[in-house]
């Protein structure tokens, strides 16, 4: 596998305003941009802390992925960003070795990013987040 690091670490969030403000105060973070993403029902937050990134996921409704997880555990850790050389290749290689996948294919995340997720099942319960390097 080509990952070469975290990419981010994504937290879903009840209120992104207030989260954004949280934050800054605690962390001394730096809001670096904000995107809504409409086919993904989020709005999307990365926060610099200090040499690494926070994503900060508000939900669009209830029904959305993030919505859902919110409704079911409320605030908190949503997933794990790793950044790989190339998604679609390490996409095909998990799926050759029997790997859950929740994507086929990668799509355009938040920030202009390609994108794929990897089932919470296969890494207990953790929703994992493949990340093209940009």
């Amino acid at each position: 596998m080509a990952v070469r690091s975290i990419h981010h670490l994504g937290v879903a969030v009840s209120d992104l305003d207030e989260a954004v403000d949280r934050y800054t105060r605690l962390f001394c973070g730096i809001l670096e941009r904000r995107e809504t993403v409409a086919h993904m029902g989020v709005e999307a937050v990365s926060m610099r802390v200090g040499d690494d990134l926070v994503e900060l996921l508000g939900s669009l409704g209830p029904e959305t992925p993030v919505g859902k997880f919110l409704a079911k555990r409320g605030p908190g850790m949503h997933h794990v960003a790793f950044e790989v050389d190339d998604v679609g290749a390490e996409l095909a290689r998990l799926a050759d070795d029997g790997t859950d996948l929740l994507d086929a294919t990668p799509r355009r995340g938040a920030f202009g990013l390609e994108v794929a997720f990897i089932h919470p099942d296969e890494t207990g319960g953790v929703l994992s987040e493949l990340v093209g390097r940009g």
